[in-house]
């Protein structure tokens, strides 16, 4: 695209000849009316219109004008600049379109403080020796803990169980406060129903591909695979965020779960690193999806929620009630 420089000379005009050309030029008005409009046009209006014209092959000039800037084209090709320019503008006018309004956050930090507590709770109980339910005195650790060979032998809900033991009280409480901390995130953005499912099913998932890929004889507690669960959806999830507020952070919640597993620790008996690479990567697999859904359907309503939330009490205590009455 041709242009003349910022020359005082050109300052004003509406219809003129330029130095050294044969016919007149006419500047183009703002508002695309033939008569009693204004010539003048920001910088980025006048470019934008150049380039349109530049697309039909019609020469044009941008020059500067004041304040402003002016848009001048042969005088024979007016008629045609103003028809293009006018289909342009009506073509364009709802471009882009408005981004749908964005779901509030659900304000549910007592419940999501709630199922915490109660697993702080039930870790208190397995230190005691209790008969429970008819069963004699109950080895949790022993019951539920994720082993392999016996995941590979049929024995699925020790996938569930494990997440609810942990080695000791540190460990522990390292879960509740960085894993709480992603789960509130995650249930403050898509509901505690949804959140606490997504993150149920992170963790179980991450644990039965652990345990096919490990030795018959590896063994692991802990809520950790599902921690990193937590994180890897947060990161899947706000990848197809629609409303910009976390797609340029994406990489955010993985630097998150690089973190997590320094701070966690790669050494000790109780830690296990493939889970925790599992679950991440069963978190990012379950929240691609959900993003989507998400995105395209809205946000689950209460009830879908609550049932979603019934459905993971009922996994739980089915799983423990089957560690029980099968060991």
């Amino acid at each position: 695209m041709s242009a003349v420089g910022e020359d005082d000379t050109f300052k004003g005009m509406t219809e003129s000849q330029l130095p050294g050309e044969e016919e007149p030029w006419r500047a183009v008005p703002a508002g695309l009316a033939d008569v009693g409009d204004t010539v003048t046009l920001t910088k980025e209006k006048a470019r934008l219109w150049a380039l349109t014209l530049e697309a039909r092959q019609i020469p044009r000039r941008v020059v500067a004008a004041g304040s402003g800037w002016q848009l001048l084209v042969p005088s024979e090709y007016y008629p045609a600049a103003l028809f293009e320019l006018r289909r342009f503008e009506s073509e364009n006018r709802n471009w882009p379109p408005p981004l749908p309004p964005a779901a509030p956050e659900v304000d549910n930090i007592l419940i999501t403080l709630s199922v915490l507590l109660l697993l702080a709770i039930f870790h208190n109980l397995t230190n005691y020796h209790l008969d429970l339910f008819g069963f004699s005195t109950i080895d949790w650790v022993v019951r539920g803990n994720a082993d392999a060979g016996a995941i590979r032998a049929g024995e699925w809900w020790r996938a569930v169980t494990a997440l609810t033991l942990h080695a000791d009280g540190l460990h522990l409480l390292g879960n509740l406060l960085i894993g709480g901390t992603f789960i509130l995130l995650l249930c403050r953005a898509v509901g505690s129903g949804l959140g606490w499912s997504l993150v149920l099913a992170s963790g179980t998932c991450g644990n039965l591909l652990n345990a096919a890929v490990q030795l018959l004889t590896h063994r692991s507690v802990g809520a950790s695979t599902a921690v990193f669960g937590a994180v890897g959806l947060l990161a899947a999830i706000h990848l197809l965020d629609d409303h910009g507020r976390w797609r340029g952070r994406w990489y955010l919640p993985l630097v998150a779960a690089l973190a997590l597993l320094a701070l966690l620790g790669s050494e000790g008996e109780n830690t296990d690193i493939g889970a925790h690479l599992l679950g991440f990567a069963c978190g990012v697999a379950f929240g691609l999806p959900a993003g989507y859904l998400l995105r395209r359907y809205g946000h689950p309503g209460p009830r879908l929620n609550a049932l979603l939330a019934l459905a993971c009490l009922l996994l739980v205590g089915g799983a423990w009630w089957a560690a029980l009455c099968n060991s």
